[in-house]
């Protein structure tokens, strides 16, 4: 007879991957930044990380939300840099 082991270990970090996902279902956060003002962009990044890390940080040891953080920070940073972009270039 072989015993295969592991599996409440794989059960806890799915069913703690799919809590933090739901945290992250729907909106985060709202930011607004003047899109001539790098200061006011930063800011608008550092609160959105911020909030992603208060959404997740319960489960910030789980290896798969772990994995995800970086990603949607930086998808989110992308976003924010691109709107500022695209503000400045139809205002000019």
């Amino acid at each position: 007879m072989v015993k295969i082991t592991g599996f409440d270990k794989l059960t806890k970090t799915l069913d703690d991957a799919s809590r933090a996902f739901k945290e992250l279902d729907g909106t985060i956060t709202e930011v607004r930044f003047d899109p001539n003002d790098q200061a006011s962009i930063d800011e608008a990044i550092r609160a959105m990380e911020n909030a992603i890390d208060q959404k997740v940080g319960a489960f910030r040891s789980n290896p798969m939300v772990a994995q995800l953080i970086p990603q949607m920070k930086a998808r989110y940073r992308d976003g924010i840099l691109a709107r500022a972009e695209s503000a400045r270039t139809c205002s000019n």
